[in-house]
């Protein structure tokens, strides 16, 4: 076990690659699950917790974790099955999404794998929306989940989605009309939050779920002669997608003649390892964290105006 702690140490280090790492582990069963390593800062058995009064039930517990105190949930139990029993034998896998740090409770660690974006999958159709799954793979021909972890925090600690007054404007929303955006995102949770963020601001949203959707749309457009730049004020695109991440979207974008000055912006829960160097290395625009509506507004915003005030000079 400490040579698969080593590595999942080492391997947050790295930032850029083109290729996805996937830390794997179990819950309560035999079934393999997956999370991308860049979201891991550590892997730690399971230290003693102090419990939360009236915190969610997927919250087993807060334990102080050098020099934080951190939310430790029970992985087993936030998707949908019973509690992790004998918790001092579990591993916690401490993460940090949306600029926020918790641990996962998990029954154990297998190991890190390094895999191809193209290998990941979308969850199969006709599994409906409540599931819990934002991609599937395949390990050494094992079936391999990966969790919508969004959904999950999403649903323990629900944030605002709502714009604050007066962020928009009058002569914003008079801008927005007639301008289209197009949104990309696996997590649907993630879809709606923007989707309905750049609505209030009164945009036309086209929302697609990879990076390879996304292209064969441009592309599409491309070939019946549109201007994309014209089309679309701006392309909003997650980093860590199946198929194909923003990483490769916004380099396909940047090498075809025809869609190569479109507004990019990488929208992505990687805050704690990211490097903004990545964003100007692939070419993207801007980079925001998410999910903070007033700031993905006040973006959206500066997009607007810079449109219109080209439009006009």
């Amino acid at each position: 076990m400490a040579g698969v702690l080593d590595s999942v140490n080492q391997r947050t280090q790295l930032v850029g690659q083109n290729r996805l790492e996937l830390l794997l582990f179990r819950l309560a069963g035999p079934q393999l699950y997956g999370i991308n390593v860049f979201k891991v800062k550590e892997v730690l058995q399971c230290p003693k917790m102090t419990l939360m009064p009236k915190s969610s039930p997927v919250v087993r517990g807060v334990a102080n974790i050098r020099g934080g105190t951190i939310p430790l949930l029970d992985m087993n139990l936030a998707t949908g099955h019973d509690l992790l029993d004998n918790v001092e034998n579990c591993f916690v896998i401490i993460t940090e999404y949306n600029n926020k740090v918790q641990g996962f409770m998990v029954r154990m660690v297998d190991r890190i794998v390094n895999m191809n974006w193209e290998e990941i999958h979308p969850p199969p159709k006709g599994t409906g929306r409540d599931h819990y799954l934002t991609a599937v793979t395949k390990v050494d021909d094992k079936l391999v989940e990966i969790i919508d972890v969004e959904k999950i925090l999403s649903e323990v600690s629900p944030m605002t989605e709502e714009i604050s007054e007066g962020v928009i404007s009058e002569d914003i929303t008079q801008k927005a009309v007639s301008q289209h955006v197009l949104i990309v995102d696996d997590s649907a949770v993630a879809r709606k939050q923007v989707q309905r963020c750049l609505e209030t601001l009164g945009l036309t949203v086209t929302a697609k779920s990879d990076g390879r959707e996304a292209l064969d749309f441009l592309k599409n457009m491309a070939d019946e002669e549109k201007n994309i730049s014209n089309e679309l004020l701006l392309m909003i695109s997650d980093i860590e997608m199946p198929e194909m991440d923003g990483y490769t979207l916004t380099t396909e974008v940047r090498s075809d003649p025809r869609m190569k000055d479109l507004y990019i912006i990488l929208h992505t829960s990687l805050s704690g390892v990211f490097n903004r160097a990545m964003v100007e290395k692939v070419g993207a625009n801007d980079f925001i964290a998410k999910f903070n509506p007033d700031l993905l507004a006040s973006t959206v915003i500066g997009r607007l105006e810079d449109a219109a005030a080209a439009q006009e000079g």
